[in-house]
């Protein structure tokens, strides 16, 4: 298979991938609504409204996803990869959102003491139907998106293994419910605010590190090892990183024994480039050549 092929088959699957989670997000959205609304639980409807927002996150990844498959022109000569952050950044903003509505609502509650709901067998089916769903998911997006190196669908990933836990929190607090304990259900609200607010953190910090063309010290370094692993190469320094989307570029100049004939120093800077691009699946590396000195350690 060629590189094309790869590609194109990479493209299908995590399309494929993101419109099943759509459909998923649809189906939890309206089931959790429909049962939050007829128990009254705070719980189950800080749960439907977690899995609105995530059905939007679901249809932004998804447009991101095709988006960002769309190769460089005149105007992006890096390509498009970057809209798959945009789109993990705007689902942070989303979940925010989520937290504010959940914390108002569940102190409301708390503190009026209007903690009264009604728990039947179908709140405990949604829920566990959920966790089921969300678990299948979240375990499908995270094996495409390491295979592809997309980071928006490892940030859907995140969501719906969010969701697991919140959907464990939220159950927790109807079966305390069901024993009489009414207040657990908006105690598991703000639990899952919590939550949600961990991950919109965790989130929000990787996408704008991206948008900003952060590059960690440790992928400075693992560039820096690999270029010197090829005999010949003097000295390295000068190296950026910088990703969007699945794809990572770097730039790096090495030193070479200034005796060499033009042709081997391409060569060599060929060999490093083969190198670096060893360290991931979607890597672009610019090799830039200067003569050693003396001076150069």
């Amino acid at each position: 298979m060629t590189n094309i092929e790869k590609e194109r088959a990479h493209h299908s699957e995590k399309n494929r991938v993101a419109m099943t989670s759509v459909a998923a997000a649809v189906f939890l959205t309206v089931s959790k609504s429909i049962i939050g609304l007829l128990t009254g639980s705070l719980g189950i409807l800080s749960e439907a409204l977690h899995s609105g927002l995530d059905l939007i996150a679901a249809v932004m990844t998804l447009l991101a996803v095709r988006s960002s498959a769309r190769p460089p022109d005149s105007d992006h000569h890096y390509g498009h990869g970057k809209v798959e952050n945009l789109s993990a950044l705007g689902e942070t903003i989303l979940l925010l959102i989520t937290c504010g509505w959940i914390v108002y609502e569940a102190c409301s509650r708390l503190l009026g003491g209007r903690t009264m709901i009604e728990v039947n067998v179908w709140s405990f089916v949604v829920v566990v139907t959920s966790v089921v769903i969300d678990f299948s998911r979240s375990r499908a997006l995270s094996r495409v998106a390491k295979r592809t190196g997309s980071q928006a669908l490892e940030a859907d990933a995140l969501h719906f293994s969010t969701d697991i836990w919140s959907s464990s929190v939220v159950l927790l607090g109807l079966a305390c419910a069901k024993l009489g304990y009414n207040t657990a259900d908006p105690i598991a609200a703000l639990i899952v605010a919590v939550i949600v607010v961990s991950v919109s953190y965790r989130l929000g910090k990787r996408s704008i590190d991206v948008l900003l063309d952060r590059a960690p010290l440790s992928m400075r370094e693992s560039v820096r090892a690999k270029a010197l692993e090829v005999s010949g190469v003097r000295a390295v320094h000068d190296i950026k990183v910088r990703t969007a989307g699945a794809e990572t570029f770097v730039e790096v100049s090495i030193h070479l024994d200034r005796t060499l004939t033009l042709e081997s120093a391409h060569e060599l800077a060929h060999a490093v480039a083969r190198k670096v691009e060893s360290l991931g699946r979607h890597w672009s590396v610019l090799v830039h050549t200067e003569p050693h000195t003396a001076n150069h350690t």
